[in-house]
């Protein structure tokens, strides 16, 4: 996966670490009970028997084999139940908020900071750094509220690692907090939304919170 670049990031990252581990662990005791079983139940060489010994009934076999599914599948649901509500969590106090309007075929960013409001409108681009760029601070509360006025897009920053869908007549919200890793990130629209799906490109510039100020009174002064 890419380098998460919030804290619900690596939420995030983490239960998938951890999905990934479990789901190795189970897959090699049931690959090692099959080759077992192929191996110590094969028909032995000079063997008069048709089939091998058959096993039916077997009570506290079938209790192991259903109880444990039930409990992996329980301990699944706690940690996802759980980081799922941690990175749906509205703070109702960000630094700063985010209006994003996905439309066919780009975006429109109008960043809301202390009073004052920058905004950005894309168009189709081929690349990320052609599309709108949205440039937040470091180390900051970040909501997003996600409209659009036509279909169904999704919002989606690899590097956030879940993504959102922009859905007609719904406001869509998120918060996330940023982390101290200033650079580019590439995002896009995950949901096939028409001709130019492909081409809602756009990208999310971290800087630290002196270069933000900077920006956001240049931008603001400017519209």
């Amino acid at each position: 996966m890419p380098v998460g670049i919030t804290k619900q990031a690596d939420t995030v990252q983490n239960l998938w670490n951890g999905s990934w581990i479990a789901a190795l662990a189970t897959g090699v005791v049931v690959w090692g009970l099959i080759l077992w079983s192929v191996a110590f139940h094969r028909k032995r060489k000079n063997s008069k028997e048709t089939l091998p010994p058959q096993v039916r009934y077997n009570l506290p076999i079938e209790i192991l084999y259903t109880v444990v599914p039930i409990i992996m599948v329980g301990v699944f649901f706690f940690f996802t139940a759980r980081d799922q509500n941690y990175v749906n969590t509205l703070s109702g106090h960000p630094d700063v908020k985010v209006k994003v309007e996905g439309f066919q075929w780009s975006w429109r960013f109008t960043t809301d900071y202390n009073g004052k409001k920058v905004e950005v409108v894309g168009k189709p681009a081929s690349d990320y750094t052609g599309g709108p760029q949205l440039v937040l601070p470091v180390g900051k509360k970040i909501e997003f509220d996600l409209v659009s006025p036509d279909v169904i897009h999704s919002f989606w920053v690899p590097s956030f690692h879940f993504k959102r869908d922009v859905i007609p007549g719904v406001t869509n919200k998120f918060e996330v907090d940023t982390l101290d890793k200033p650079a580019v990130y590439a995002g896009r629209c995950a949901e096939l939304c028409g001709t130019d799906h492909s081409r809602m490109l756009f990208s999310v510039k971290l800087v630290p919170q002196a270069e933000f100020d900077q920006y956001i009174a240049s931008q603001a002064g400017a519209q």
